[in-house]
C-alpha cells in the first residue's frame, strides 16, 4: 500500500500563530502520534527562530519529521517535500506508529491529498522576460488571467508569480484550471483534518506578539549568521517571512529595524489571510479557539474532532 494511503493519518492545520504547534505537541504526546511538519521553511537547517521550529526538548518529547532537510542555500520544492513525506510515512508505519501532519503550508497539504501537478517545462527566455517586469504588474496581469491563482500568491513572491504566468503563456490556460483538471483524475488520499480557527482580532494580536518574541529570541543574529555563511540564503529561503525583511535591513535595503519589524507583522497578517482562503478547499473539522484557551484544551477538542478519543 502506498505510504500516502495510510488510513490512520491525521492533520492539524491553521493559519500562522493560531497555536497549532503547541496543540499538536500535546495531541501527539497524548495519543502516541509522530509529527510531520507541513511547513515550507522549517525544512531548512539553521532557520529556527524565525520559523518557530520545534526545539530539541520538544523533539525528545515527540518524534518530529520533515525538519532540517536542506541547507538554506539549496532549492527545495513540493516534489522534494512529497518524496521526503513518503519516506517518513513508511518509516513511521514500519514501527507501528501513526502520523500527525501539522503546519500551515496549504500547498503541501494539497500535494499530499491530491498528488503533484506537473506543469510544462520551464522556458528560460520567457522567465527572463517575466522577471524583468515589476512584481505589482506581474500580479495585476495574473489577476486578470487567473484571479484564483492570484489570490493565493503574494505580490512579493516572484518565483510563484513567474511560474504561474509562464504556465499560462505556454498553455493558454489558467494554472488553477489545469490543476483542477489534473486533480479530478488524481487518486484521493485518506487524511482526517482538524483545524484551529480564531477570530481575526485575536489572530492578528497573536501574530504581533509572536514577531516580537522572535526578535527577542535572536532573529536578527540568526539572519546575520545565515547571510555570513559560505553559501548564504538561497532564492527560496530568502523569501521566508522575517528572514527577507531582516536581511533587507542588514543589507541596507530597509532603513531601520523598526521598519523591518512592521513589514514582518504586516506581511504575516497577509499570509494568514491567504492561508485561511486556501484552507477552505479542504474538508476540515474546525476547532474555534477562545482567546484565553490553552493548548491542552485545544488539543483535547482537536482529538475529538479527529475521533482520536475513540481509537
Amino acid at each position: 500500500m502506498p505510504a500516502r494511503v495510510l488510513l490512520s493519518s491525521y492533520a492539524l492545520i491553521g493559519p500562522t500563530a493560531s497555536g497549532k504547534e503547541g496543540a499538536a505537541l500535546v495531541l501527539a504526546g497524548s495519543h502516541g502520534l509522530e509529527i510531520l511538519s507541513l511547513d515550507s521553511m522549517k525544512l531548512f537547517r539553521g532557520m529556527d527562530v524565525g520559523t518557530a521550529k520545534a526545539t530539541a526538548a520538544m523533539r525528545r518529547r515527540v518524534p518530529h519529521h520533515l525538519l532540517d532537510l536542506a541547507e538554506p542555500s539549496e532549492q527545495f520544492n513540493a516534489r522534494d517535500w512529497l518524496s521526503a513525506a513518503d519516506a517518513a510515512l513508511i518509516d513511521i508505519a514500519s514501527r507501528g506508529a501513526r502520523p500527525l501532519f501539522s503546519g500551515g503550508t496549504a500547498l503541501y497539504l494539497q500535494t499530499l491529498l491530491h498528488g503533484l501537478f506537473v506543469g510544462p517545462a520551464a522556458q528560460p527566455e520567457l522567465r527572463r522576460r517575466l522577471k524583468a517586469v515589476p512584481r505589482q504588474e506581474l500580479h495585476d496581469r495574473l489577476t486578470r488571467v487567473d484571479p484564483h491563482s492570484a489570490a493565493t500568491i503574494h505580490v512579493n513572491d516572484l518565483r510563484r508569480l513567474v511560474r504561474a504566468l509562464e504556465i499560462y503563456e505556454i498553455t493558454g490556460t489558467p494554472p488553477s484550471a489545469l490543476r483542477k483538471q489534473w486533480q479530478e483524475n488524481a487518486p484521493r488520499r485518506s487524511l482526517l483534518i482538524a483545524g484551529i480557527r480564531r477570530n481575526r482580532r485575536d489572530l492578528f494580536a497573536r501574530i504581533n506578539v509572536r514577531v516580537d518574541r522572535m526578535l527577542e529570541a535572536g532573529l536578527v543574529d540568526e539572519v546575520e549568521r545565515l547571510l555570513a555563511s559560505p553559501h548564504g540564503l538561497g532564492q527560496v529561503a530568502r523569501q521566508a517571512l522575517g528572514y527577507k525583511e531582516i536581511a533587507d535591513f542588514l543589507t541596507g535595503a530597509l532603513g531601520s529595524l523598526d521598519e523591518a519589524v512592521d513589514l514582518i507583522k504586516q506581511r504575516t497578517r497577509h499570509l494568514a489571510r491567504r492561508q485561511i482562503t486556501w484552507f477552505k478547499r479542504f474538508d476540515v473539522a474546525w476547532v474555534d479557539a477562545a482567546e484565553d484557551e490553552g493548548g491542552d484544551s485545544i488539543a483535547r477538542r482537536a482529538a475529538t474532532a479527529l475521533s482520536l478519543c475513540d481509537r
